[in-house]
């Protein structure tokens, strides 16, 4: 695919959604951190329906910590994972508690040494809470980079350093947004939404849906 196509393709994009986030729910950064964690493997509504039980009263890394593991278990257990999200949240809150005066580090080498925090997490956190032009590859995204042909690659971090190479700056900030959404509502896994896609014309994926 070639950059004209590319940027095409983004302002396509942006024209049909100029202001796009993480459909997660959150009041701060750090409530942005534990929500990212408890998503993985795990979808946003689901994290909402669970977030929205204990973050009003409890939605600070002290507020967690008095909790505890039990504590959040009971509020996570809808979500994959719960048990091992619940412990990695509770020791993440006394890392920021000891190490951060109980605030999100603007870092990225500090938020993957966070419990359950890997590449992904950090940045997204990165992205929608710092402004930094960064790209958290997930199965959407990997997917819609592979199909569309915008930036192919063997895993999730070829794919990260190429979309970063080859999207044009104007377009980086909320790019992750954009793909990510477009990988959930319309380039999905089993029957892409082509006869709704607005950028069909461009993506070079062989195997379109035809119309009906």
């Amino acid at each position: 695919m070639n950059n004209g196509k590319r940027a095409e393709i983004f302002r396509r994009l942006k024209a049909a959604n100029p202001s796009p986030t993480t459909e997660l729910e959150y009041a701060s950064i750090f409530q942005l951190l534990i929500a990212v964690i408890l998503s993985a493997q795990a979808t946003d509504r689901s994290v909402n329906l669970a977030t929205r039980k204990f973050f009003p009263a409890h939605g600070t890394p002290e507020g967690l910590l008095a909790l505890g593991v039990e504590g959040l278990s009971d509020h996570i257990k809808t979500i994959g994972l719960y048990k091992t999200k619940a412990s990695n949240v509770i020791r993440t809150c006394q890392v920021l508690v000891d190490h951060h005066h109980s605030e999100v580090p603007d870092d990225r080498e500090a938020l993957e040494s966070l419990p359950g925090v890997g590449r992904k997490t950090a940045n997204v956190v990165l992205n929608t809470a710092f402004g930094h032009p960064t790209i958290a590859v997930d199965t959407h995204i990997f997917r819609v980079a592979n199909r569309t042909r915008i930036a192919p690659g063997r895993n999730v971090v070829d794919v990260e350093k190429k979309l970063l190479r080859v999207i044009p700056k104007e377009f980086l900030l909320d790019a992750h947004h954009w793909l990510i959404l477009h990988g959930r509502y319309i380039c999905v896994a089993r029957k892409p939404k082509c006869p709704q896609c607005g950028i069909a014309d461009l993506c070079e994926y062989k195997e379109k849906t035809p119309a009906n």
